[in-house]
């Protein structure tokens, strides 16, 4: 008896493979599906395999003719001639019984090696999965992904991911998902009424007031929006000169503002603008007075106009580090993200772990010293794409 497999992108066409080779008396033994191997096999469609048997010419049983039977002369031979027939049917017959046992035997075994070879290959999906998670978490953790969000995220793909899963749609799968943890970027919307207060908070060298310009500048000479800019970074005379002079290359209107009363009578004297940026002095997580300053600031507009508060950090900061600045804000107000120096650094994971820590939303991130080029609304697809492959 011969059995042998073949292979198509159909039943149907594994079968004609078969009648092809092996004559149209084949028995389908076995159907099932299967994969090229290797890991590109998750990139082709997935073949038919049939098993078939056919039984070889010497051992097929051929009942005799009717007339290659010679009719007995006597009684006695008559009867010598029913009891080697009927003794030669029986071995026929057994001969008949003994291979549909062997058929039998052969298909139980080919279903179970079936059965085996598809364990196997399971195994062997799950083991690529496996590895593509090793690689993915290990790509993390060298992005500086904190590593309690790496395992987050690796358990969610233990959750969505099943063994037969073909490895792109795996890959989706948790490029989709970490995109929606990054959420919709958040720039500044006007306001209903009147003038919209923009500040900007965050330690100091972290890049405010150059962001404060480049975003400035968008609004002036791209939207042709009405801007004014202070200042109430004091302490750094450098600082309300660098942004004094970017008012004079923009030709609007700035202001030093030493107190929340100053603040508040800018804000009456541009109450017809379209926006009013405002600089703050950089502080201390430790400094609790310079802290309570930046408070008073901010609430010093409250009931006079519409404000939002953007967060500058800079993307070269260590995540400890970052996440003692984040919670010291977090006291005193509610803010969106702003991350600069991107171009400085080699890993995007604290973008990641900032935006998981504080559940704040991303708006800008920066580049580069460029007024106003270097700048743009945060990307998560792109900022995903590095964060997976490891490269910018």
């Amino acid at each position: 008896m011969i059995i042998k497999k073949f292979q198509g992108k159909t039943e149907n066409e594994a079968v004609e493979a078969a009648k092809r080779e092996l004559g149209q008396n084949i028995v389908i033994m076995n159907v099932r599906g299967v994969r090229r191997k290797g890991i590109f096999r998750f990139f082709h469609s997935e073949m038919t395999e049939v098993t078939v048997a056919l039984e070889e010419e010497n051992e097929r049983y051929y009942p005799p003719r009717r007339e290659e039977v010679k009719e007995p002369v006597s009684g006695m031979a008559n009867r010598s001639f029913v009891v080697e027939n009927l003794d030669e049917q029986k071995r026929d017959n057994s001969l008949l019984e003994e291979k549909l046992d062997n058929l039998h035997s052969l298909l139980e075994q080919q279903l179970q090696r079936s059965d085996q070879e598809k364990q196997e290959e399971d195994e062997e999906k799950l083991s690529e999965l496996e590895k593509f998670t090793k690689v993915l978490y290990n790509t993390m953790l060298d992005n500086e992904v904190s590593e309690q969000y790496a395992n987050q995220i690796i358990d969610e793909i233990e959750k969505n991911v099943k063994p037969n899963m073909p490895f792109d749609y795996a890959l989706a799968n948790i490029y989709q998902k970490m995109v929606l943890k990054f959420g919709k970027p958040i720039s500044i919307t006007p306001a209903e009424d009147g003038a919209k207060v923009i500040f900007f908070i965050g330690p100091t060298g972290v890049g405010k007031t150059t962001t404060i310009a480049k975003i400035a500048s968008r609004y002036i000479v791209d939207e042709k929006k009405q801007v004014a800019l202070l200042t109430a970074d004091t302490y750094r005379i450098a600082a309300a000169e660098q942004l004094r002079t970017y008012a004079n290359i923009l030709e609007v209107p700035f202001r030093v503002v030493y107190s929340s009363d100053e603040i508040m009578a800018a804000i009456k004297a541009f109450a017809e603008f379209d926006y009013i940026f405002v600089d703050t002095s950089g502080h201390s997580y430790q400094n609790e007075e310079q802290k309570a300053n930046t408070e008073s600031i901010l609430r010093s507009v409250d009931g006079l106009a519409e404000k939002e508060i953007f967060l500058v950090l800079s993307a070269t900061t260590k995540y400890r580090d970052l996440l003692r600045i984040v919670d010291s804000y977090s006291q005193i107000t509610d803010y969106k993200l702003i991350f600069t120096k991107l171009d400085e650094t080699s890993t995007m994971g604290n973008l990641l772990n900032i935006k998981l820590h504080t559940g704040a939303s991303l708006s800008y991130v920066t580049s580069g010293q460029n007024v106003p080029d270097d700048i743009e609304e945060f990307n998560p697809q792109k900022t995903v794409k590095t964060l997976l492959s490891g490269q910018k």
